[in-house]
């Protein structure tokens, strides 16, 4: 079974784009029509823009997702895909892959997105970071003293969690026992309660928009569940922006399958939770097209 995911915010580096486009010279005029369905130039934030750029909101969520979408027009559409699913943003990605929406409303909606959070984010100072190890309990508990909120769990001993700057300080500073907690390279508190002012533009993008029932596989952030509606899928796209990312759950769905999960670019972190939380798993990261052929030999 070949299922394929999508990254979230956070995965993407500086030049990731180059050797792909290099290797495809087709995925240059996909990127193209991709970043003119959102407003951006995607082939330039990809090779040339430096991490702050890349950092901002605004531009991460449509480089990442427009990334996923042309690489795998380019790479992968001659293979036989049983199933897919996304982290966060990377959900985007799947719907378009999935065919709930076309490529170019996925773009669209992630561009809004994109805007809808970063204008949230800009409310407040918020961060975001990632608790590795601690008893799942005692971390909750220790969050919950700082007035922070859960924003992915992400399985395999990593929780992710948000809220004001201050308060990611603090726990960093002093975090729970047994765990080590490293703060994020994102620009708000996604996937709370900072997010719910950025639902609104979203769901009236969503509500003019048509959305066919996946023809592969689809699981959901919101509880790791097959999707069988198309427009539920949407749906719950807006109502993620402000609630957690069950990616463990995404992880225990496919758990048992034997699947080999390839992640697409910009890779890695989606690959490494698959390793540690799917043992039955194989997980390739395609950070460069060279790895394709691990795919190859799987």
């Amino acid at each position: 079974m070949l299922v394929v995911a999508c990254p979230g915010q956070g995965s993407q580096t500086p030049g990731f784009l180059t050797p792909w486009l290099d290797e495809y010279p087709a995925l240059h005029q996909m990127l193209e029509d991709l970043g003119a369905a959102c407003g951006a130039d995607l082939i330039r934030l990809g090779t040339v823009a430096d991490e702050e750029e890349i950092k901002d909101t605004a531009n991460a969520q449509r480089l990442i997702v427009g990334s996923a979408i042309g690489i795998y027009r380019a790479a992968l559409i001659e293979r036989k895909i049983d199933g897919v699913l996304g982290h966060s943003v990377g959900e985007f990605a799947a719907a378009a892959i999935s065919g709930v929406i076309s490529d170019a409303d996925a773009m669209k909606l992630v561009g809004r997105r994109a805007d809808a959070m970063a204008a949230a984010a800009a409310e407040s100072a918020t961060s975001m970071a990632a608790v590795l190890g601690g008893a799942e309990e005692a971390v909750l508990e220790r969050i919950s003293e700082l007035s922070l909120e859960p924003a992915n769990f992400n399985g395999a001993g990593q929780l992710v969690v948000a809220g004001s700057k201050t308060a990611v300080t603090s726990l960093v500073a002093s975090p729970p026992e047994r765990a080590r907690v490293i703060e994020l390279k994102v620009a708000g508190a996604f996937h709370t309660s900072f997010m719910q002012n950025a639902k609104a533009p979203v769901q009236e993008l969503v509500d003019d928009m048509d959305a066919s029932n996946p023809v592969i596989s689809l699981w959901s952030n919101v509880d790791g569940q097959l999707v069988d509606s198309g427009r539920g899928y949407l749906q719950s796209l807006v109502s993620q922006i402000s609630s957690p990312v069950r990616w463990d759950k995404c992880m225990e769905a496919i758990s048992g399958l034997g699947a080999i999960v390839v992640e697409m670019a910009p890779a890695g972190a989606l690959a490494g939770l698959i390793k540690r939380g799917v043992p039955d798993a194989t997980a390739i990261a395609l950070k460069t097209p060279a790895d394709l052929e691990k795919v190859s030999s799987s």
